[in-house]
């Protein structure tokens, strides 16, 4: 039986448009925020191979700064607000509300796990919406280590009193499934945007463009496991 859904927040639930606006802003090529977010990943992984940690915001402003000064624009303390401060705001996409409520009249909790502090989680989850509609939220801050390290995923499945079996991570990246994979759990893609799984990944358990399509699958299966135990 499935009893939790662990959620990647930002691109999964949170739609990332206002970042994109606030980029564009400042540069001319749209494939500067995903640089920096790729920037950042790398960062944080590199950080976590060798054992140390640093909060994944302040990261988020030192590659920031690094972004802007390899395409020599001026970044000013407004400018580096004006973006990092939308992480606050974002929206999420027009399927999660519905989704999130599925899960909830099911009996399956919702609990985003996030690189991002708690803080910024429950800002995130707060100012779009949906915070009535979480069991509950963790951030690696916990664990002190990111994700796609396995420490956060089996640090929740503990404190939930959860074996890594009755566990879906879903998420719109790869990596941060293959990382669940590792430690057992089940795990399913939502494509957010266009792209390639990685191949060199293992495939996710289920793959589909439409989170209360994902939801109702992950609903049914535990609806033919109810069926099976009675036959």
């Amino acid at each position: 039986m499935i009893k939790a859904i662990f959620f990647d927040m930002n691109e999964t639930l949170l739609d990332l448009n206002k970042l994109q606006v606030k980029f564009d802003k400042y540069f001319n090529d749209r494939y500067v925020m995903k640089y920096w977010f790729v920037k950042l990943l790398h960062t944080s992984t590199v950080i976590g191979s060798i054992g140390d940690y640093e909060n994944f915001g302040e990261l988020a402003r030192v590659v920031l700064k690094s972004v802007f000064r390899e395409s020599h624009v001026a970044l000013t303390k407004e400018i580096e607000e004006d973006i990092l401060g939308t992480f606050r705001k974002l929206d999420v996409y027009d399927d999660v509300p519905t989704a999130l409520k599925l899960l909830n009249e099911n009996d399956i909790k919702v609990i985003p796990v996030s690189n991002s502090s708690l803080e910024m989680m429950k800002m995130q989850l707060s100012n779009s919406g949906i915070l009535s509609l979480v069991d509950c939220f963790y951030s690696v801050d916990s664990v002190e280590k990111y994700k796609p390290f396995s420490n956060i995923y089996e640090y929740v499945a503990g404190k939930e009193n959860l074996q890594v079996d009755e566990i879906y991570m879903v998420a719109t990246h790869d990596w941060d499934l293959f990382g669940a994979q590792k430690v057992g759990l089940k795990t399913a893609y939502i494509e957010r945007k266009p792209g390639v799984y990685n191949p060199y990944y293992s495939k996710p358990d289920h793959y589909e463009k439409n989170l209360i399509d994902l939801v109702k699958i992950i609903i049914n299966e535990n609806v033919r496991l109810l069926s099976d135990d009675v036959k």
